[in-house]
């Protein structure tokens, strides 16, 4: 859904942050390599310093993509992690409380128990999208709510809307990660979220060659404070990092589409395979999530999670069995990726009230030939 008024996400994407260069005309926004810049007086406001504080190219990603997420402002980070812990520190303290889904990405997970909470900031997991539920787990302390839609690795729908106005009832604020469905497919601001985070790594650069993270947002007392943060703590993407970034979102409705087309067939084809056991996909008419996705996004994604019929030890085996689904971890790249979340990028959960099942696998669904795709993963389970 796309509610930003003004040219449309394709040609924003292309143009926003990106006018041809005014002294030699190049229509490619330069890569600037350059750490230090002239200033003409001493005391004086140069737009650049020093690049660390600013760079022309990580302007030039930071003004594309607040046009994308129809934010005030945007930040760029060198990881979603950094991003992550940028948007934590703005908005919670020592003595807050805040609320993470049952099925948080793992990484986020370690971020707050191990980072986080050590300072004095408490956290509980709980099923976002029941509200009572997350009334249940409210305190007086509860300062944010983070969520995840859909979700990493289960592909849970959290109804943005809703959630946000339950949290600003209670003088809260809600974060809303979009790296899985990207601005394309849903716009979480114009749904009354607070602030947007995303892995930049995974679509919105969308080749597996770029680390990135992004902080979107309105409020201006809030992007000051992480526009300090990322000064101050210098976890910022370098020139080519931007350049590779941006370039990627260029692509970003394009492949996005192919993306949802693709994994709409791979999950109609393992929800009625034998040897399948759940298919999580919220396109699915059966996912129960289903109609808030439908109703919140312009798509459904290009993520799309099974369990194995068989148990553990059949998803191990039919994860290594795959010739175009490459056994790795991250997503969002042009290439099909195939993991096993239990043993791979929720491990971390491994011994916790959080562990994923075992049986489950996730697929990051490329842009490849559909039926050269289908005919991977029949081999792979059936072998």
């Amino acid at each position: 859904m796309d509610t930003t008024p003004g040219p449309a996400f394709e040609t924003r994407a292309i143009h926003a942050g990106q006018d041809p260069d005014p002294v030699t005309g190049s229509v490619v926004p330069a890569v600037h390599l350059a750490t230090t810049f002239r200033q003409p007086t001493v005391g004086g406001e140069p737009k650049y310093e020093y690049a660390r504080s600013g760079n022309p190219s990580r302007a030039s990603l930071e003004e594309q993509m607040a046009s994308l997420e129809g934010a005030g402002y945007a930040y760029a980070f060198a990881s979603g992690l950094a991003a992550e812990d940028a948007a934590l520190r703005a908005l919670v303290s020592p003595g807050d409380h805040l609320i993470l889904p049952l099925d948080a990405y793992g990484g986020t997970f370690r971020l707050v128990e191990s980072v986080h909470a050590p300072t004095g900031i408490a956290a509980t997991t709980v099923d976002i999208g029941d509200l009572h539920a997350l009334d249940a787990a409210w305190r007086d302390e509860t300062r944010l709510v983070w969520v995840e839609t859909p979700s990493n690795p289960s592909l849970s729908i959290i109804d943005i809307a809703a959630t946000a106005a339950f949290v600003h009832g209670r003088q809260a604020r809600l974060v809303v990660d979009n790296t899985f469905a990207t601005p394309y497919l849903q716009s979480p601001l114009a749904l009354g979220a607070d602030v947007v985070v995303h892995s930049s790594t995974k679509y919105l650069g969308g080749h597996s060659d770029v680390v990135g993270g992004l902080v979107a947002l309105d409020d201006h007392d809030t992007a000051a404070r992480i526009a300090f943060l990322q000064n101050a703590t210098g976890a910022v993407p370098g020139p080519w990092d931007c350049f590779l970034i941006q370039r990627g979102v260029k692509t970003l409705a394009l492949r996005m589409e192919r993306h949802c087309a693709n994994a709409g067939a791979v999950a109609a084809f393992l929800e009625s395979h034998d040897k399948v056991g759940t298919t999580y996909y919220p396109g699915l008419d059966t996912h129960p999530g289903h109609a808030v996705a439908e109703r919140q996004m312009r798509g459904y994604g290009g993520i799309v999670s099974f369990t194995h019929a068989g148990g553990e030890a059949d998803a191990l085996a039919m994860v290594a069995r795959t010739r175009l689904f490459t056994l790795a971890e991250s997503l969002g790249a042009v290439e099909s990726l195939i993991e096993h979340p239990g043993r791979m990028t929720h491990a971390v959960l491994a011994q916790s009230a959080l562990a994923v099942d075992p049986s489950l696998v996730r697929l990051s669904v490329g842009i490849e030939n559909i039926d050269d795709l289908l005919t991977d993963l029949d081999q792979a389970l059936r072998s």
